[in-house]
């Protein structure tokens, strides 16, 4: 998959290893459901520690760290946007 951000074009079959886009695949999901920025910064930072079916921590390359800066711009806006 490409993911595109505003600091660049990664290619995440290339730019990550399997674990990162193990927790990549769960932060694109959770991107539409978590109601709040902090609870995005958690399953982040559980995904991170948990691992790819427990295995254990995820060392965050450049790309994954770029992708996830967008990620959270992302759900920053949907939460601003949403009805109060």
């Amino acid at each position: 998959m490409i993911v595109t951000t505003e600091e660049g074009r990664y290619d995440t079959d290339k730019d990550l290893g399997p674990a990162e886009r193990h927790v990549l695949q769960k932060l694109c999901a959770w991107k539409s459901l978590v109601t709040s920025f902090d609870q995005f910064r958690q399953k982040r930072e559980e995904a991170l520690r948990k691992g790819w079916n427990n295995t254990g921590p995820v060392q965050e390359s450049a790309a994954l760290r770029a992708i996830i800066r967008d990620l959270e711009k992302q759900v920053a806006a949907r939460l601003d946007k949403r009805p109060r």
